[in-house]
């Protein structure tokens, strides 16, 4: 018989409001009668009631509960907290390794005698495909149908791979491409806010291996992004290692002005966060200011919280959000759950009482009326610049030397024009001119006053006559098809397809790089001329090489002022004082002749956006596409690897694993692979975007028969180890200071003083037999959560990585991959240290797990007689535990196995 639940005692039943039965039971916070409870903010709340109900005194301890309570004095002293999720949620690009893994862990598992089908998801596990449509057509009517054709035709292997673990898998459903993407399928119809399992109610709570699976925060569900790895681990019911967080209460004031849109909100409060740090902390929005937020623009604010740096952006429930979701078609009866749950257990906010004073780790607080229009870039997303202060900063930017805010042109070919030919027209191209400019990505497509806002500017536009120029690449992508049924009851489509912003499909498109080629006519202006040309996109993220190899300026910007940009061609332009262009009667149109109100917004938006919308999609999605539904997948809970696929293969990982756990390890002698300064994102480690035609990844493919045509992009190969080993570290615009202020992929191999690409260097210290480390200043694996980013450099041979920090999943991940992190001391780095690169370096640490302790001093010493302390960033006794096992998979299998003994 099972030990008693620690916690029956406040196991309580929820009535149904007016005696209609009962709802479920559910475990009352309330009926604890600690006054501790009513001053935690409530997405600490949500932390509590999950390790209350999944307490068994193993994984989730009484006194991990104990410690949630005491938060106010806890959470300062970074204590950890286990925490387990109620879900998972994946995209493709993330969701195929994930599943490989899955897929390599059966046959591991088959291996050492156990039982291959207790590797299951033991939460709902729901995947979206949104990440492969790439817009290779654009301006044309047919856009949705041939760019999904030519998504299929690139990924049919990935998505046959997919669609079998939908099958294979319990508990996993697969949302097929076209649908949408995956943070506003999330929102409008995956996310629950209350479950109801088996009798038991308990809060929505999600991880997701994208990182801006946050969105749902505006939503009231608390959810971040994971890196794969530990998604992986908590399908397999790990529960996840976290700190417990600081929140920081921000406080929201009166109401947005006229015309100022969501996006500039939310540009606003990431440079506000920014500054006031927030890396590992949960922001909890709350005031008077809620009230004027709708859903769509808290999930907005939500959505980029990894720009500002926090853990979650967290919007707790009250009726606005009630509000939308009977607006998206959730029953009443659902909805009615939802929040006689939430009051009863003291996780909801009704505006109409007395709120009680919640007790926050620090304040921000901000008047909506003081939020101005803004874009924010060239090169970072909390680099924000005031519209009116636009042109000066451009200016600047042409000026300043090479850096985030910085291009170093010569002043005396700023003002360059380059004539070209296009499609047999004569054009020109300057610095600053808008050569891609894309309505994407879910940050902004989710919400609709946004979007018809956008459609709005569109025909006030071709009402006075305005065209934008052929050469721009305009593309217009939804994050579900509830849009493309507002735009088109609304009639305003065809506005934005007369100025060339067609529909182009259901997925993430630009906003992570898949914006297609430029015309091969604007691609040479651009190269041969060395033009800084500009990107604007609705986007959430604009770091460099991210969103076109060729646009080197990259501004995020609400969807309608993508559409005033790509009708001003330039972002070298004052909206103030110069026209925008001219109108068909010869007179010169400004902004603010094409900029709606407010108020004609909201008439639109109440007019136009209707429930029905949201259950049609939603009642279709689950039906698949022809396409989808025609692609033949072989059946068996086992897969069968075809060795010949580029595509997906069978990852090394497990290959000589045996029951016995290898240990801890130190570092003997390694050579340095790679020497780094700041900000090296996951965009600089990780394989993402095209395939470059002379890297080690694509002399694989050619290898194999695979043509250049069908490279396809890195992300499309994640299920492929040896395509993304050769592509780790192989973006073009990474800075590896062995170069010597040269740009690119390559470093110098130290015994031989060659120059080889990354991949080629790693492999020649593997075959001489030596272990190699990375040296690297703040911020280190900053960006985008990519287990590929610590899964890439374990397959290189890199056994340790110094920097000066880390980012938070970035520094999990690569302890889950058996990776050793190591942080200089404060105030020291290699360049203080005298520390070239070039030196062999051995870090002491016991063979005993036992003798580690978490955040201990570790010793350095290299081979020229240089010793240095650093912090060894294992931060809990789990991550020591995944290390003596070899990494995270490895623990989670032998202790599957040991399960049944």
């Amino acid at each position: 018989m099972a030990a008693e639940h620690p916690f029956n005692g406040i196991l309580k039943t929820l009535e149904k409001p007016g005696g209609g039965g009962e709802f479920g039971k559910y475990y009352s916070l309330p009926a604890l009668n600690d006054p501790r409870i009513d001053a935690l903010p409530y997405s600490i709340r949500i932390l509590l009631e999950s390790a209350i109900r999944n307490c068994d005194e193993f994984q989730v301890k009484s006194n991990d509960v104990e410690k949630i309570i005491d938060w106010k004095n806890t959470a300062p002293k970074q204590v950890e907290i286990p925490f387990k999720p109620a879900r998972v949620l994946l995209q493709d690009f993330t969701g195929v390794p994930a599943v490989v893994d899955l897929a390599c862990m059966r046959d591991a598992m088959n291996k050492l005698g156990g039982d291959s089908n207790k590797i299951n998801p033991l939460v709902p596990v729901d995947l979206v495909i949104d990440h492969s449509v790439q817009v290779d057509v654009a301006r044309s009517e047919n856009a949705v149908q041939a760019n999904m054709e030519l998504e299929f035709q690139r990924n049919k292997e990935r998505f046959g791979f997919l669609k079998w673990g939908s099958n294979a898998f319990n508990n996993m459903l697969v949302v097929p491409p076209g649908s949408g993407i995956v943070h506003q399928v999330n929102l409008e119809y995956l996310g629950r806010v209350v479950f109801n399992t088996n009798g038991v109610l308990y809060p929505d709570s999600v991880v997701g291996t994208d990182s801006h699976t946050t969105m749902i925060d505006g939503l009231g569900v608390a959810g971040w992004g994971v890196g794969g790895i530990e998604a992986e681990a908590a399908m397999l019911g790990q529960p996840m290692s976290m700190v417990l967080p600081g929140v920081v209460g921000f406080k929201l004031l009166g109401k947005l002005r006229d015309g100022v849109t969501a996006t500039d909100l939310v540009l606003t409060v990431t440079q506000m966060l920014r500054k006031h740090g927030v890396v590992g902390k949960f922001v909890e929005f709350y005031g008077e200011g809620m009230s004027e937020l709708s859903l769509a623009d808290r999930a907005t604010i939500a959505n980029m919280s990894p720009e500002y740096g926090a853990t979650m952006g967290f919007f707790p429930v009250d009726h606005v959000t009630l509000q939308y979701l009977k607006l998206t078609g959730r029953s009443d009866e659902t909805v009615s759950m939802i929040e006689s749950y939430l009051r009863a257990n003291k996780m909801f906010v009704d505006y109409s009482e007395p709120q009680v004073e919640r007790v926050y780790s620090s304040y921000l607080e901000l008047n909506l009326e003081d939020v101005e229009p803004c874009v924010s870039g060239p090169k970072r997303p909390h680099d924000r610049v005031p519209l009116k202060e636009m042109k000066v900063d451009w200016q600047a930017c042409l000026n300043n030397k090479v850096g985030f805010k910085g291009f170093a042109v010569p002043q005396e070919s700023q003002k360059k024009i380059v004539e070209f030919t296009f499609h047999e027209t004569p054009a020109q191209l300057r610095h600053g001119d808008v050569v891609i400019a894309a309505i994407t990505s879910c940050t902004n497509t989710s919400n609709p006053s946004v979007m018809l806002g956008a459609a709005l500017v569109a025909k006030k536009a071709c009402d006075l006559g305005l065209q934008v120029k052929p050469w721009i690449k305009t593309s217009l992508a939804p994050g579900s098809g509830v849009v493309t049924k507002y735009l088109q009851r609304s009639g305003l489509q065809k506005y934005l397809n007369q100025l060339g912003f067609h529909i182009v499909g259901y997925g993430c498109t630009t906003c992570i790089g898949n914006s297609g080629d430029i015309d091969e006519a604007v691609a040479s202006a651009i190269t041969e001329n060395d033009i800084v040309a500009a990107a604007v996109l609705s986007g959430n993220r604009n770091f460099e090489g991210r969103v076109h190899p060729l646009t080197r300026a990259n501004y995020l910007a609400s969807p309608p002022l993508v559409v005033a940009y790509a009708l001003a061609g330039t972002v070298d332009i004052d909206f103030d004082t110069e026209p925008i262009g001219i109108g068909k009667d010869g007179t010169e149109v400004f902004f603010r002749d094409i900029w709606p109100s407010s108020e004609e917004i909201a008439n639109v938006v109440q007019s136009s956006v209707l429930p029905d919308m949201f259950k049609d999609t939603y009642n279709a999605i689950t039906k698949g596409n022809p396409m989808w539904n025609n692609l033949s997948v072989p059946s068996g809970t086992l897969y069968a690897w075809d060795s010949a696929s580029t595509y997906i293969h069978e990852p090394p990982y497990f290959k000589d694993m045996s029951m016995s756990p290898p240990g801890a390890h130190g570092v003997k002698n390694a050579y340095c692979l790679l020497n780094f300064g700041d900000s090296i994102t996951t965009d600089h480690i990780s394989p993402a975007g095209s395939i470059h035609k002379d890297s080690p990844a694509a002399r694989y493919l050619i290898e194999r028969g695979v043509d250049r045509r069908d490279f396809n992009s890195y992300g499309s190969r994640r299920g492929n180890d040896e395509v993304m080993a050769r592509g780790t570290f192989a973006n073009i615009r990474i800075v590896n200071k062995f170069l010597n202020g040269e740009v690119g992929p390559k470093t110098i191999h130290i015994p031989s003083g060659e120059k080889l690409s990354v991949f080629d260097a790693a492999m020649k210290y593997k075959t001489e037999g030596h272990d190699m480390i990375i040296l690297a200043g703040a911020e280190y694996g900053s960006g985008s959560s990519r287990d590929w980013a610590a899964k890439g450099p374990m397959l290189l041979g890199v056994k340790a990585v110094i920097a000066k920090s880390f980012e938070r999943i970035h520094r999990s991940n690569l302890v889950g991959m058996g990776i050793i992190p190591l942080c200089f001391k404060t105030g020291e780095d290699a360049e203080t240290l005298g520390l070239t690169g070039h030196e062999r370096y051995t870090i002491d640490l016991p063979n005993s797990v036992n003798e580690i302790r978490p955040g201990q001093d570790v010793t350095v010493v290299t081979d020229n007689g240089k010793t240095f302390s650093c912090t060894l960033r294992f931060d809990t006794e789990v991550e020591l535990a995944y290390f003596s096992h070899g990494g995270i998979l490895q623990y989670v299998i032998r202790n599957l196995i040991n399960a049944k003994h």
